[in-house]
């Protein structure tokens, strides 16, 4: 049997798991990204750590890592997938570094370097939700919103390896700010952030809503709070909830009319939701996409892989 080696780098720890060539994870390792020291750390401490959790990874599993196939890493920022080279990521204070290289010195296995958001969407493409698919579009609702795309089996880059942004994209022209500079993104509106932002704004016009009480049972405001009032037959959470998922079924039409994929999956915490989120989004999107008379449309799912879609895609980028 085969395996490969998936590394999933982020801003706080680094996860590595190995493969097999199923898409199933045999064993794993998680390691905080900067050793333990200062964020953000050095190239060589993130470096070290990387190293360190592919060799825990790889005892746990009983294997050496001379046996792996390959060694994948899925990394936040502007990843040249040709060169090897992590040439911008802010979250880990990286400019032009060439990990795939010296990954390959250390361990001398082939390498490949993905950034983290594609990586994912290959995991979903390879085994998860997407298996099976042509083409997919996976988007992640987050703190932002992440896409990957992956269109006749290959990972979408781009001409600069910078493509995919689909949370950049504006969805209300000179509406709220995003942290990219411009105004009225599908990331301002459709992630986690924005939903919370609207939750927010929708109690300080309205106090005789349920959304406080809720507030308080969790200890905080999330991107469910608003769907948990809405359950609970509040009004106000009812309306936030729909003008949520407008705003997203906004930025999922403007992905479908522009790839027709056969596969969009959307995953996130608020896809915890299911089909309280997953019903309405798909009749609301119906009604906006070009395609709606063709006999065949986008179908759209909630990713299945949850947190193990960096690792195993990363592990699958040998494929791509």
């Amino acid at each position: 049997m085969a395996y490969y080696i998936g590394v999933d780098v982020g801003g706080t720890n680094i996860a590595c798991g190995v493969v097999d060539e199923n898409g199933k994870i045999l064993a794993r390792s998680k390691i905080k990204t900067h050793g333990g020291g200062a964020s953000p750390a050095p190239y060589e401490a993130v470096l070290n750590s990387i190293k360190t959790a592919v060799r825990e990874a790889c005892g746990s599993a009983g294997i050496s890592v001379d046996n792996a196939g390959s060694i994948g890493i899925g990394c936040p920022g502007l990843c040249n997938s040709e060169s090897g080279v992590v040439e911008y990521s802010n979250n880990l204070g990286f400019v032009n570094v060439p990990l795939k290289a010296d990954i390959e010195q250390e361990f001398g296995l082939p390498v490949y370097l993905e950034n983290d958001a594609n990586a994912a969407a290959f995991g979903e493409f390879t085994a998860g939700s997407a298996k099976g698919a042509k083409s997919a579009v996976v988007i992640t609702l987050g703190t932002g919103v992440g896409a990957g795309i992956v269109l006749d089996g290959k990972i979408y880059r781009g001409a600069n390896f910078a493509g995919g942004e689909i949370g950049h994209t504006v969805i209300v022209v000179d509406g709220e700010s995003c942290t990219c500079g411009r105004r009225g993104c599908f990331e301002a509106y459709s992630s986690a952030t924005g939903l919370v932002r609207m939750t927010e704004a929708a109690v300080k016009q309205n106090p005789d809503t349920i959304i406080p009480e809720i507030i308080k049972e969790d200890g905080k405001i999330s991107g469910r709070t608003a769907f948990k009032a809405m359950r609970r037959g509040d009004a106000v959470g009812r309306e936030v909830t729909e003008r949520y998922i407008k705003y997203l079924a906004c930025g999922v039409a403007n992905v479908i009319n522009t790839f027709q994929p056969d596969i969009l999956c959307i995953g996130g915490g608020v896809c915890n939701e299911g089909e309280a989120l997953l019903n309405p989004l798909k009749a609301a999107v119906a009604k906006e996409i070009y395609s709606k008379n063709s006999v065949k449309n986008t179908e759209i799912v909630i990713c299945s892989l949850g947190n193990e879609a960096g690792i195993i895609g990363a592990a699958m980028l040998y494929r791509s």
